[in-house]
C-alpha cells in the first residue's frame, strides 16, 4: 500500500518528508523517493529501492535543500521494485514531478497515444504515463498546471491520489484524489501546507485538516486559502476539520517492529472499540448498525464477507464466530476478485464489507 507525503512552506521540506515516510512504514513498501524544489526552480529527485533508510543513505551527500517537496513509498504494481520504477516520476521536459497512489487502469492506451506523440518512457509504471500526459496537455493546449492536471484526470480511468509540482511555479502544488485517500493539513495563516495519505505523518505540525473527496482537485498556494474544484471545474467549499490524534500512537512504543506493537496493543484496542457498546452494569449491548438491520440479519440464510489483506483475515475469524454461534454459513472472499466476477447472491444473503480504512478501492467496488 503506497504512501504520499508533501510539504510547501517556509521550512526545509526534506526533514518533514522523511519523518513522514517513516510514519507511513506501517503500510509496507518496496522503494522510496523524494522530489525537492527550490525557489529558484531547481528540481532534485532522489529515489532508491528498499527501505526509507536506504533513501536516507543515498542522499547523505546530496543537495536536500528546498521549501517544497513531495515524497512517496511504493508498493510495486506496474513494474518490478527498482530505482527506475520508484516515485516521484518526472516529465520528459524535466519540469514536472509527480507521486501517485492507486492504479491507472487505461494506462496502456494512454501510453500508446503518448508514444505516437514522441514521448519515451524510462519506467514500467502507469504513473509515468500520467505525468507525461500532464506535460502533453500543458504543451499542446497551453494550460497552467491546475488546468492540465484536471484535463489529464478526465482522460484517466482508475484510482489515484496524486501530487504534482512544476519547476516553473515553485510556490504551489496541485493534489487530487479518486478512490485513494488524501488529506491536506493547513498551517497558520496559510503560510505552509502539508498533505499525506492519512493524517499520521502531518498531525505533528497541524490539526487543521481537509479530507479531499473523490473527483476533487486542490491547489495549494502559499498565502492563499485552499482552492478545490471537481473535474467539471465547479468550485468546492473546503471543509476544515480539527483532528485529534495522540502522537505516541504513531511511534513503535519501545517495540522493535510495528507488528509487535500492534499485537500487544490488541487488548486495549478491542476494549476501546467496545467502550460505550458493551454496558455490563446495565446488561445491555449497544450496536446501532445491528439494531437498524435486526430483522434482515435474523432472516439471513448466508453471510458473504468481502475484504482485502488483514481485513480478509479478520473476515476468516468472523466466519468462525458466526458459524459457531449463529449456525449460519459464511463465505469469505477477496474483494479484488469478488468485484470482477458475477457472484450468485440470493435475497436471503447478507454481504458484509470490511476495510481497514474505509478507503479500500477493491472493497468499495465490490
Amino acid at each position: 500500500m503506497c504512501g504520499i507525503v508533501g510539504y510547501i512552506g517556509y521550512r526545509e521540506a526534506y526533514p518533514i518528508l522523511v519523518k513522514g515516510l517513516h510514519r507511513l512504514e506501517y503500510r509496507g513498501y518496496d522503494s522510496a523517493g523524494v522530489a525537492l524544489l527550490k525557489k529558484d526552480g531547481e528540481l532534485n529527485v532522489y529515489k532508491e529501492k528498499g527501505k526509507v533508510c536506504n533513501l536516507e543513505q543515498l542522499v547523505e551527500s546530496k543537495d536536500t535543500s528546498g521549501e517544497i517537496g513531495i515524497a512517496h513509498t511504493r508498493w510495486a504494481t506496474h513494474g518490478e521494485p527498482s530505482r527506475l520504477n520508484a516515485h516521484p516520476h518526472v516529465s520528459q521536459n524535466g519540469k514536472l514531478a509527480l507521486v501517485h497512489n492507486g492504479i491507472i487502469e487505461n494506462y496502456a492506451s494512454l501510453k500508446t497515444f503518448l508514444e505516437s506523440k514522441g514521448f519515451t518512457f524510462k519506467s514500467s509504471t502507469d504513473t509515468e504515463v500520467l505525468v507525461q500526459l500532464i506535460q502533453f496537455i500543458q504543451d499542446e493546449y497551453n494550460k497552467d498546471l491546475e488546468g492540465a492536471v484536471v484535463s489529464a484526470l478526465r482522460r484517466v480511468t482508475g484510482a489515484y491520489a496524486i501530487a504534482v509540482i512544476d519547476k516553473d511555479f515553485p510556490d504551489k502544488i496541485v493534489v487530487a484524489r479518486n478512490s485513494s485517500p488524501l488529506v491536506i493539513g493547513i498551517g497558520e495563516d496559510y503560510k505552509e501546507f502539508f498533505f499525506a495519505s492519512d493524517a499520521l505523518p502531518i498531525v505533528e505540525y497541524t490539526n487543521q485538516m481537509i479530507y479531499l473527496n473523490d473527483g476533487e482537485v486542490a491547489l495549494l498556494k502559499l498565502g492563499q486559502k485552499v482552492e478545490i474544484h471537481n473535474l467539471d471545474n465547479e468550485d468546492i467549499d473546503p471543509k476544515i476539520k480539527e483532528v485529534d490524534i495522540n502522537l505516541d500512537s504513531l511511534e513503535k512504543g519501545g517495540y522493535d517492529h510495528f507488528m509487535l506493537k500492534e499485537i500487544y496493543d490488541q487488548p486495549r484496542c478491542i476494549a476501546d472499540c467496545m467502550r460505550g457498546r458493551l454496558l455490563p452494569k446495565e446488561k445491555r449491548i449497544v450496536l446501532s448498525a445491528i439494531n437498524q438491520h435486526r430483522e434482515k440479519l435474523l432472516r439471513a440464510k448466508r453471510f458473504i464477507i468481502v475484504a482485502c489483506g488483514t481485513s480478509w483475515h479478520a473476515g476468516l475469524i468472523g466466519k468462525q464466530f458466526i458459524e459457531q454461534w449463529c449456525q449460519i454459513p459464511v463465505e469469505v472472499e477477496y474483494a479484488s476478485e469478488f468485484r470482477y466476477r458475477k457472484p450468485v447472491i440470493m435475497s436471503g444473503d447478507v454481504v458484509i464489507a470490511i476495510s481497514q480504512s474505509g478507503e479500500t478501492a477493491d472493497t468499495l467496488a465490490a
